[in-house]
C-alpha cells in the first residue's frame, strides 16, 4: 500500500500573489479545508507546504501557501502533484477503497480464473469504471458496481469480478 495519497494536481497560478488552482483528485474537494499542509512533488523531492487559505472556483480548489507570496515562487510547479500522508486520509466506508490501493491489483473471475490486472480507474460521476489489462481480451472497461465487483482483497491484492453479458 502507498504511504502517500494524491489529493490534487496544480493546474495553473491564480493571480500574482502565489495562489494556485488545483484540480482535486479526492472525492470531496471540501477536504482541503481540513488539511494543514500538502506535500508538493517538485520532481526531485517532496516539499511540505502549509496551507494558509482555501477557496473554491467551479471544479477547482484555489490554495494559498504560507511563505509563497509571489507567482514566480510557484509557477514552475504547474502540473505537479500534491500528496498527503495516508494517516491524514479520510476514513473510508465499507466497500470504499483508495485508488492507489487498487492499481496493479490482480483481477480474477468468479471461478478463480486469471483475467488481468487493474491498470487504471476512470471516475465518471455515476460510478467509477475499472480499466483492466487482460492478455486475452486487451483493455476491458468494467463498471465498479456490486453486480460486477464481487470481492476486493487488499491483503492478497486480488479483485474477484463477474463479467456481465456484453462486456467483452
Amino acid at each position: 500500500m502507498e504511504d502517500l495519497l494524491k489529493v490534487g494536481v496544480i493546474t495553473t497560478t491564480h493571480g500574482v500573489r502565489g495562489e494556485v488552482k488545483v484540480y482535486p483528485t479526492t472525492d470531496e474537494p471540501e477536504r482541503f479545508l481540513e488539511l494543514d499542509y500538502v506535500l508538493l512533488d517538485t520532481g526531485r523531492e517532496l516539499r511540505k507546504l502549509e496551507i494558509k487559505n482555501v477557496k473554491f472556483f467551479k471544479n477547482l480548489v484555489i490554495l494559498k501557501f504560507k511563505g509563497v507570496d509571489n507567482i514566480n515562487d510557484i509557477e514552475k510547479y504547474k502540473g505537479r502533484d500534491l500528496w498527503i500522508p495516508r494517516e491524514e486520509g479520510q476514513e473510508l466506508e465499507e466497500d470504499e477503497y483508495y485508488i492507489a490501493d487498487l492499481l496493479g491489483m490482480s483481477v480474477v473471475l468468479e471461478d478463480g480464473q486469471e483475467f488481468g490486472t487493474l491498470k487504471d480507474v476512470m471516475e465518471t460521476g455515476a460510478n467509477d469504471v475499472y480499466i483492466i489489462d487482460s492478455a486475452e481480451h486487451g483493455e476491458v472497461l468494467l463498471p465498479a458496481i456490486r453486480e460486477c465487483i464481487l470481492d476486493v482483497d487488499l491483503e492478497k491484492n486480488v479483485m474477484t469480478i463477474h463479467l456481465m453479458k456484453g462486456l467483452i
